[in-house]
């Protein structure tokens, strides 16, 4: 792999435009955008010219075919990752892939045999593992410093739409294959498996409050979009050993003041702010009041989703291990799978799915 890595970023939204590209700049001599790809090709050259894209493309299969690019960032909404991120790989291109890498246990799984048939390296998003603040926890239950965590709490809450401001069409986040729990429940689920370790089994319930809105401003104002899938949901996760963990993820809550995680230890806890870099991490460890710890960070504020391309960079030039896993994310897809059914059926269902641990 040459020492600039060479990517097309695939999906010029909302979260290419607010999370990823303004923030490319951090990568600067170690990688570069040669093409972006849009649904339409008004979009895919603002966006480029915007941000001196050399190269821009209307058609993913042009693209891939001419853009010469090592890797490909799939920005593309949550329905549409599987296809795409299969498209990239058959054109021996290395990926890193928005959440969640697929809709379906089957399809991840196919996503991973793939790459691993062409000896690609895979980034699945979200990348909280690498967050300064998850990292900071993650070092805490290690040391024992809060001795054996028994029980953590995840929260994923995507707030009641519609979003005000929101510039881009809403409606994937609530069709089939999307929904609170694949796009905010992950975030939880990342992180806590990501520390524990594999879920053995899960229980969860699942409702429905709302059928629809009408988005109310931006571009599409009037537009009714419809929820067609569950909009609250509660998963309780058995980790063995028992250890067990609760995560709600939802679009029924306006805002929360609660961390998206807390680990409980036997001789302390730790709180952690999942979707903002710059939030501080709160301890209460053993002889000590509760304590505020800021950490370095690179991206002012919010998540910094740039790191899981970061990471994809460093792992094509180093050749190290991805941490934010195909087979991590393939746990957290089996978890979810395996939610729906327990909200189907009433029964917890055990889990099978697992990789190397620890983080």
């Amino acid at each position: 792999m040459p020492d600039m890595v060479k990517l097309a970023l695939i999906g010029c939204g909302d979260v290419a435009q607010r999370d990823y590209l303004p923030e490319m700049h951090r990568l600067a001599g170690r990688a570069e955008i040669v093409a972006v790809c849009g649904r339409t090709p008004e979009r895919a050259r603002d966006v480029a010219a915007r941000y001196g894209i050399p190269a821009w493309y209307d058609d993913l299969s042009q693209m891939l075919g001419e853009s010469e690019c090592d890797a490909v960032v799939n920005l593309t909404p949550i329905q549409t990752h599987t296809e795409t991120t299969l498209a990239a790989l058959a054109a021996s291109k290395h990926v890193y892939s928005e959440k969640p890498v697929a809709t379906t246990l089957a399809d991840a799984r196919r996503i991973r045999d793939e790459a691993e048939r062409r000896g690609l390296t895979l980034v699945c998003a979200p990348s909280v593992l690498l967050f300064p603040q998850v990292r900071f926890a993650w070092d805490l239950v290690k040391s024992g410093r809060i001795g054996t965590v028994h029980a953590a709490v995840g929260r994923g809450y995507g707030g009641v739409p519609p979003w005000a401001g929101y510039p881009s069409d809403p409606s994937p986040f609530f069709a089939r294959g999307g929904g609170p729990l694949a796009d905010m429940g992950v975030y939880p689920l990342h992180a806590i498996t990501g520390i524990l370790g594999p879920a053995q089994r899960v229980s969860a319930f699942a409702a429905q409050a709302r059928e629809s809105f009408v988005i109310a401003d931006g571009p599409l104002v009037g537009k009714r979009v419809l929820i067609e899938v569950a909009d609250n949901w509660h998963l309780m996760l058995d980790f063995g050993d028992g250890r067990l963990a609760s995560v709600t993820a939802n679009n029924i809550a306006r805002d929360s003041n609660a961390p998206q995680m807390e680990l409980f230890g036997l001789e302390g806890t730790v709180s952690v702010n999942l979707l903002d870099v710059s939030a501080p991490v709160d301890t209460l460890l053993p002889e000590e009041d509760w304590t505020r710890h800021e950490l370095p960070h690179e991206r002012a504020a919010g998540p910094d989703h740039l790191l899981g391309v970061e990471h994809l960079v460093d792992c094509l030039t180093t050749g190290a291990r991805p941490i934010p896993s195909i087979d991590r994310a393939i746990h957290v897809i089996e978890i979810m799978e395996a939610a729906a059914r327990s909200a189907a059926t009433g029964q917890a269902v055990a889990l099978t799915t697992t990789w190397a641990h620890p983080l």
